[in-house]
């Protein structure tokens, strides 16, 4: 059983729970997006809150961090882009009807996705909408895009494939906004996506409890990847391996090629909301309120991460950090985003916690926690771990994944 660690310093003083994090490609900086409405930039060198993010009318339940700015979407159907330096608000994107509910921004376009049934492509400069995507009958929850130079041949522009609670995904072809392929095959919602691009291939994790991999291009259903007693909440693929966490409290990893089950983590007391891999290691979040490191060639526990009191929705990495954290530089970060909104810092070699990068870090928000092998920094807000997902699944569908 994998060693445990104890949060030394605790940061709670959050108006709501944070929503989403995301690292600027340098990893200078952190973005927070929270219930409160409002997102904030900290600086990872000394964890200082560099700028308030202020003009959502409602929470914001997603955000991107990019060079030059930060994009957020919100309840309140609209997404906002910011200046980084200053934090003013440069563009309003407006057209979405209902909750937005991921952003993605991808070769200088702006890609959306809502529970008005909707995705949208916009102009990252100008703010206006360049291509709606319409054909799903419910709610979009997920998306991904390929950019041309991996599917050029057949489609120029390249694809947004998204997924939806009307148990489809559905592949668009951006330059033109036509539907180019419908993946029918599950029998529940699909929550989540991930895309290897160059292999032209779509894995998607649904309720129906399984795994599905397809070719974008043709449509074709390639394999189905059925062992999940559980809703299939969150996909990692990393090498050939497809990781997949699901409600009935495991992961599993599997060949991609082949669709054969290799290996099950097990050990969570609770559905399995968040994975990332880095450097061999598994790391998992779980509505048992525990984020766990696995060896991910063995499958071995290596370590628990305790102290929250909910679910762990999000985990981010990145793989080299710049800035210094007890004077040292540190790589491979992990990001987690978690419920209860708390935040800490632990090393993943002795399971100890690690000094607060500031006694500021994310003070103003609601909280956080800042774990390490690097660091993972979790956050959360005050909702019972039953509404997992609680981002991209606030509302009525909110609760179907048990």
């Amino acid at each position: 059983m994998g060693g445990g660690g104890s949060a030394l310093r605790v940061c709670a003083d959050h108006r709501g729970g944070i929503n989403w994090l995301s690292l600027s490609p340098d990893g200078q900086r952190l973005l927070t997006g929270s219930e409160d409405g409002t997102a904030r930039l900290w600086s990872t060198a000394d964890g200082t809150c560099c700028a308030l993010l202020q003009g959502h009318e409602s929470y914001v339940t997603f955000c991107q961090l990019e060079d030059e700015a930060a994009f957020t979407c919100s309840a309140d159907c609209t997404i906002r882009k910011w200046d980084v330096l200053t934090g003013q608000c440069l563009q309003v994107f407006r057209g979405h009807t209902s909750i937005v509910n991921r952003i993605l921004v991808a070769d200088n376009q702006l890609f959306s996705s809502s529970y008005d049934r909707t995705a949208r492509a916009w102009s990252v400069d100008r703010g206006q909408v360049a291509r709606e995507f319409r054909g799903h009958r419910n709610c979009v929850l997920t998306l991904a895009y390929a950019g041309a130079p991996c599917v050029e041949e057949a489609v120029a522009g390249g694809l947004l494939v998204t997924g939806s609670t009307d148990a489809t995904a559905k592949v668009w072809q951006v330059a033109s906004g036509c539907c180019h392929q419908t993946l029918r095959g599950h029998t529940g919602a699909v929550l989540c996506l991930v895309l290897d691009a160059p292999g032209r291939t779509a894995f998607t994790g649904s309720t129906d409890a399984t795994v599905r991999a397809w070719d974008i291009l043709s449509g074709q259903q390639l394999r189905v990847f059925r062992e999940h007693q559980g809703s299939v909440i969150c996909l990692e693929l990393v090498n050939r391996h497809v990781y997949s966490g699901s409600a009935d409290r495991t992961v599993k990893c599997w060949l991609a090629d082949t669709g054969e089950r290799v290996r099950t983590f097990t050990a969570h007391r609770h559905s399995v909301s968040a994975l990332k891999y880095h450097a061999g290691t598994l790391f998992t979040g779980s509505g048992d309120a525990r984020a766990r490191a696995f060896d991910a060639q063995s499958g071995a526990l290596r370590r628990v991460f305790r102290g929250h009191a909910f679910v762990i929705n999000c985990i981010q990495e990145k793989t080299l950090i710049l800035g210094k954290i007890e004077g040292r530089r540190r790589r491979g970060r992990e990001r987690m985003r978690r419920s209860d909104g708390i935040t800490d810092s632990m090393d993943m070699k002795s399971a100890q916690c690690l000094p607060s990068l500031s006694t500021r870090l994310l003070r103003e928000h609601t909280s956080g926690r800042i774990w390490t092998q690097a660091e993972l920094y979790h956050s959360s807000g005050p909702q019972a771990s039953e509404s997992l997902l609680r981002i991209s699944l606030k509302g009525p569908i909110a609760n179907m994944y048990y």
